[in-house]
């Protein structure tokens, strides 16, 4: 069973097969509240992501959000990228 956790439904049809300038798109919504409000946590998971997928912007972008955030909210965003990442 696929699971998404995604609040914009443009994001909604990606799958195992998402890209990561498509992850790292879905992290800088998440990070600049395009959408909704912003989620750090979010932010970082999607980071973390597209950074595993080869992208060199993400993982400075994940690095610098890390500096800002509380170890348990690193905590729950590395959880919540193993968690997707478990189920592709």
């Amino acid at each position: 069973m696929a699971r998404f956790e995604m609040g914009n439904a443009e994001f909604a049809g990606i799958g195992a097969g998402a890209n990561a300038d498509i992850l790292l798109e879905m992290g800088l919504a998440c990070a600049t509240g395009r959408g909704g409000t912003t989620d750090m946590v979010a932010a970082h998971k999607w980071f973390n992501i597209a950074a595993i997928k080869g992208s060199a912007r993400a993982a400075a972008l994940r690095a610098e959000i890390a500096e800002c955030m509380s170890k348990s909210e690193l905590a729950k965003a590395l959880r919540d990228a193993r968690d997707w990442m478990g189920g592709r």
